[in-house]
């Protein structure tokens, strides 16, 4: 579910992967992986990318429907 998330989020603010990998700072491919399901996310990616996305860390793991507001500065 996280990775269908993540795709949906990144899709729905017109990013590339590459430009979420930089906010991230690792590399595109390694990005690709978190969201094909390959590759668990750390707390740390999870609560930057509800940053990155103004959302809360509940709809980046797919555990709210509702993408909610911006709950961190």
């Amino acid at each position: 579910m996280t990775s269908f998330r993540l795709k949906s989020l990144r899709l729905e603010d017109a990013r590339l992967q590459s430009d979420v990998a930089k906010y991230l700072k690792i590399s595109r491919q390694y990005y690709s992986e978190y969201e094909l399901g390959k590759r668990k996310m750390p707390i740390d990616v999870i609560i930057k990318l509800a940053k990155y996305y103004h959302t809360t860390t509940d709809y980046v793991l797919g555990l709210d429907d509702v993408r909610g507001v911006k709950i961190y500065d």
